[in-house]
């Protein structure tokens, strides 16, 4: 979806904006490094009646590690040796399906997935231990990711989660312009507004691109009437509309004929505004800072 959505960013006068997600706050998010000498032992909650549950792990290909798994009965699973395909073990009521891939065209990185499926109704509940053990390490970076926030029981999250790198696709795709959230009214950070990072994978990036205002946001409601809302969703709007006013001024006016695309981001970035708490820009949380279409046209 990332390649497809930069692809359609470089057509002729088009500029896609697209918000950071709303997973920061959600626990589903742990990040680390292993050395030869150190393995990296993960921890994730299960609550009870929890249907299923998938982890996925991203690292580097180059790295070459095994995976144990140990049910909250002290089952283990493992060192489970890298094999590329899928292998299934059975740990109490839970089944897991773990699948080493492949690195893929555009990217050096490989992904393993796990998925605990139930034996009958629910999976086991309690504390499971993801432990990446070290064979060959090079860089050692790897991050997990559950699903989101949404789909899971309430508690089931990892117990030491990392808050960066929690933007959801497709906001990471390289040429879109990546919107957080910030409180209108008191200009504080939304603490649930997706994260980037200054590099991953040995590559300089930065997301969100910028912030806006997005909590409390009134807007229709379904079925009638109106609400107040929040999320990078009603926060993308506002960037969204920035954008359309600068293309505005400058195809429909003729003032900037070629003023789309990576050019809108650019502008957008250079007028965006501090906000408190923050001393350096870009950073992961607002990116270059908050919107200011005013500040960001080229006159």
């Amino acid at each position: 979806m990332e390649r497809f959505i930069d692809d359609i960013s470089n057509v002729w006068k088009s500029c896609i904006c697209v918000g950071a997600g709303n997973e920061a706050a959600s626990a589903g998010h742990v990040s680390g490094r292993i050395t030869d000498e150190s393995e990296a032992v993960i921890e994730l909650a299960v609550q009870d009646n929890q249907p299923s549950l998938n982890v996925q792990i991203w690292k580097e290909y180059v790295d070459v590690m095994d995976i144990s798994i140990i049910s909250p009965s002290g089952i283990r699973i493992g060192p489970v040796q890298e094999i590329l395909g899928p292998q299934r073990y059975v740990a109490g009521q839970t089944e897991i399906l773990l699948y080493y891939g492949e690195p893929s065209p555009y990217s050096t990185a490989q992904e393993i997935y796990i998925d605990m499926i139930p034996r009958e109704s629910y999976i086991n509940s309690g504390v499971w231990r993801i432990v990446l053990v070290p064979v060959d390490i090079v860089s050692g970076e790897f991050q997990m990711w559950l699903p989101s926030e949404g789909v899971l029981n309430k508690g089931t999250a990892f117990l030491y989660p990392t808050d960066n790198m929690t933007l959801t696709i497709p906001s990471t795709a390289r040429r879109v312009i990546s919107v957080g959230a910030y409180n209108g009214l008191t200009f504080a950070y939304a603490d649930f507004s997706g994260r980037g990072s200054l590099s991953r994978w040995g590559e300089n990036i930065v997301k969100p691109d910028i912030a806006a205002p997005g909590i409390d946001i009134m807007t229709t409601a379904a079925g009638g009437g109106y609400a107040a809302v929040s999320g990078t969703s009603f926060a993308t709007p506002f960037a969204t509309g920035g954008a359309a006013l600068m293309m505005e001024w400058g195809i429909v006016r003729g003032n900037d004929p070629y003023l789309y695309g990576e050019k809108v981001k650019a502008y957008l970035r250079r007028g965006a505004r501090p906000l408190p708490g923050f001393t350096e820009y870009p950073n992961p949380q607002v990116g270059y800072g908050a919107l200011c279409v005013r500040d960001s046209l080229p006159i």
